[in-house]
């Protein structure tokens, strides 16, 4: 979020458009490498829908064609994009990955999450409701 508040600031929003649209085909098509991935790793566990392989190995086709194309086109705007997703990596180590946490980098990211749920109207946040406000 603070690199993209950064982009917005010193940036024009066709720039921002591009590095996020950049960002959704890479995580679209890392998305449908998964699928397959478990259809042949884990061929019998249940799934609501079942399509055959040849359409994600399609979409994939074409979606390695735009993300090359992407590539060799913009490589700064895919760099950027890139960046972007990389700042998460940080936050992912510090929020999920580091399990013994001290209690006050706990509160801390607690205390942030219930901010940004309140900011966003996302969910109430622990041990409140609706009949709080």
């Amino acid at each position: 979020c603070l690199a993209t508040l950064i982009i917005m600031l010193v940036g024009d929003t066709y720039t921002l458009i591009n590095y996020v649209s950049f960002i959704n085909y890479l995580c679209y098509g890392v998305t449908i490498i998964g699928l397959i991935v478990l259809r042949w790793k884990k061929p019998k566990i249940f799934r609501p829908i079942k399509v055959n392989l040849l359409i994600p190995i399609t979409y994939l086709v074409f979606w390695a064609f735009l993300l090359i194309f992407s590539l060799y086109s913009e490589p700064v705007v895919c760099g950027v994009g890139l960046i972007i997703i990389l700042t998460g990596v940080p936050v992912f180590f510090l929020g999920v990955y580091w399990r013994n946490k001290p209690k006050c980098v706990n509160r801390l990211i607690e205390s942030m999450t219930c901010w940004g749920q309140k900011l966003c109207f996302v969910v109430y946040p622990q041990g409140g409701g609706a009949e709080e406000e």
